[in-house]
């Protein structure tokens, strides 16, 4: 199970995902979030990340073009397009950067087909991005995506691995569900939601 925890701002943020052996720390550019990291500050916390774990840029609003220098500058090994990019968007991220994920929501009636627009991963979420907002995983039952994909949105330690077997993700996503406060991680939290989800037995 790939697990990806989103909105890291500080180092000791970093450590405890780190010490839990999550694959992906994400870091967001999103000046209406409570996890809004300016440019220096994630390259800063970048650098920090072992080799081994994915660095993802999350951005909402930032035009294309911007958030491919951005990711650029940032040193960060993914771009996840994460708000109102339209499929030309994504297209025209995949050809420029190594990899890009694109996330989206049900309610969004995306295509479901990871790879339609060259994206390496989709990610689907709450239909309010970022809200900690559980959303109804059972619509998956009858419309799910092919290929790799992370599950996101609402997932704390508590309800994972219920998440992880009434939907078969490749993998998960979290953010607030982690925290003690808006943007404040939780190491012991982190911790638990890494072994939560990896005790489930579901193939990746």
């Amino acid at each position: 199970m790939y697990i990806k925890v989103c909105g890291l701002t500080d180092p000791h943020a970093i450590d405890a995902a780190q010490a839990a052996h999550v694959d992906a720390i994400g870091f967001v550019h999103a000046p209406t979030s409570p996890r809004h990291l300016t440019p220096p500050h994630i390259s800063t916390l970048t650098a920090t990340v072992d080799c081994t774990i994915d660095t993802v840029l999350v951005v909402a609003t930032t035009p294309i073009a911007d958030a491919l220098a951005l990711a650029e500058s940032t040193g960060v090994s993914v771009l996840q397009l994460h708000g109102q990019y339209s499929d030309d968007d994504v297209a025209y991220a995949a050809a420029r950067f190594p990899r890009v994920w694109r996330a989206t929501s049900l309610s969004a009636s995306p295509n479901l087909t990871v790879g339609a627009y060259g994206e390496e991963l989709l990610l689907l979420d709450a239909p309010q991005a970022g809200s900690g907002h559980t959303w109804d995983f059972a619509a998956l039952a009858h419309r799910r995506p092919t290929g790799r994909w992370l599950l996101a949105g609402g997932l704390t330690p508590d309800n994972v691995a219920d998440a992880i077997t009434t939907t078969s993700p490749w993998g998960v996503d979290v953010s607030s569900g982690v925290e003690s406060a808006p943007g404040v991680k939780d190491p012991a939290k982190i911790a638990a939601f890494v072994q939560a989800a990896r005790g489930v037995s579901c193939p990746r």
